[in-house]
């Protein structure tokens, strides 16, 4: 089994549930986006460029997709944090995702890939 099916597989429910909807929903997003494991935990790479990943909050227990860039753009379901690049935003995984504010989230971070504000190699 891969380390990055092994995370999921790991994981208690119902947070596994979540996460690997989660995962589907960002893989769903764009032919171009990739799953990488990369220090220890999944990301998901557009063209190659790391845009966000899935963790459990240490602190509150909580599944979260992170945004590489999420300091880029402002959204009020996004969390900062003592991050000063990324954002989060936290999910309760005994209720339903809130599928539009996801794929809402991830147009915006895709498009700063897409538009060049972050540069990518060709």
């Amino acid at each position: 089994m891969k380390e990055i099916d092994n995370f999921y597989m790991k994981q208690d429910e119902p947070d596994q549930g979540c996460l690997l909807a989660l995962r589907k929903l960002i893989l769903s997003q764009d032919n171009e986006v990739s799953e990488a494991w990369k220090y220890g935990m999944p990301f998901f790479c557009y063209k190659g460029k790391m845009f966000c990943y899935l963790w459990v909050h240490k602190k509150y227990k909580q599944p979260y997709i992170g945004i590489v860039e999420g300091g880029r753009f402002d959204h009020p379901d996004l969390i900062i944090e003592k991050r000063s690049r990324m954002k989060i935003m936290l999910f309760d995984p005994n209720k339903d995702l809130p599928i539009k504010t996801i794929k809402d989230i991830l147009r915006q971070a895709l498009n700063l890939y897409k538009s060049g504000v972050i540069k990518i190699k060709d």
